[in-house]
């Protein structure tokens, strides 16, 4: 994933199987909210992807925690 200085406009290379795909996303008023850079690397789930690839902010994004269920009797 890239994005330019201005922060309003992303590509994101990615291999789906068949081939290389590359996306591009320029957002006309607002700018993405890119998350901190450690080691070289940024993590995100593939929720906060969905989010930030959407223009909104993707901190405000968390996982539900989903107990598995019981045995039924």
């Amino acid at each position: 994933m890239f994005r330019s200085r201005r922060a309003d406009r992303i590509k994101l290379l990615y291999r789906d199987g068949t081939g290389l795909v590359m996306a591009y996303k320029r957002l006309e008023e607002h700018i993405f909210t890119w998350p901190a850079i450690k080691d070289g690397l940024m993590a995100l789930n593939h929720a906060q992807f969905e989010v930030l690839f959407s223009g909104l902010d993707w901190r405000k994004v968390r996982a539900l925690s989903v107990r598995p269920p019981t045995a039924a009797e």
